[in-house]
């Protein structure tokens, strides 16, 4: 399986920030649309990631907060990105190894998605399941 499987069933659009925008407008993104993470972007341009985890510690762990602090005060500029064409054991290794649970998806210099961690795990789960079903028919129709 390959990243863009995981696009393509996931669905769903590149939701992003601008790195100008308040942190309090990307909170408000991010619970209106029950997601963890929006790309920080200027135009088509990826500029870093805006996470839960940014602002646990980098706002509320250090004791600031501010509704005008900016996104880009604490976006993280340091992004893996993965091809669409990646398999998903490419995407977790990248994943694991980086400590991130959001990776932006890019095709040449196009961001065409996000994957998280837990659709990388229900994609290869489910992928899983599939394989034990096959096998098991496989098994029965030839005893």
């Amino acid at each position: 399986m390959t990243v863009r499987q995981v696009l393509v069933h996931k669905g769903g659009g590149v939701h992003a920030i601008h790195p100008e925008a308040t942190v309090l407008d990307a909170l408000r993104k991010l619970a209106e649309r029950d997601i963890g993470a929006l790309l920080v972007m200027e135009g088509e341009r990826l500029l870093g990631i805006f996470t839960e985890r940014d602002y646990a510690r980098k706002l509320v762990l250090l004791g600031r907060f501010s509704k005008d602090t900016k996104v880009r005060e604490v976006m993280t500029t340091d992004v893996p990105t993965v091809a669409p064409e990646a398999s998903l054991e490419e995407a977790m290794r990248l994943m694991t190894e980086r400590r991130t649970r959001h990776l932006p998806v890019v095709e040449g210099e196009r961001v065409v998605g996000v994957v998280s961690i837990g659709d990388l795990v229900k994609a290869i789960i489910t992928h899983q399941g599939m394989l034990i079903a096959e096998l098991s028919r496989y098994v029965s129709e030839n005893r």
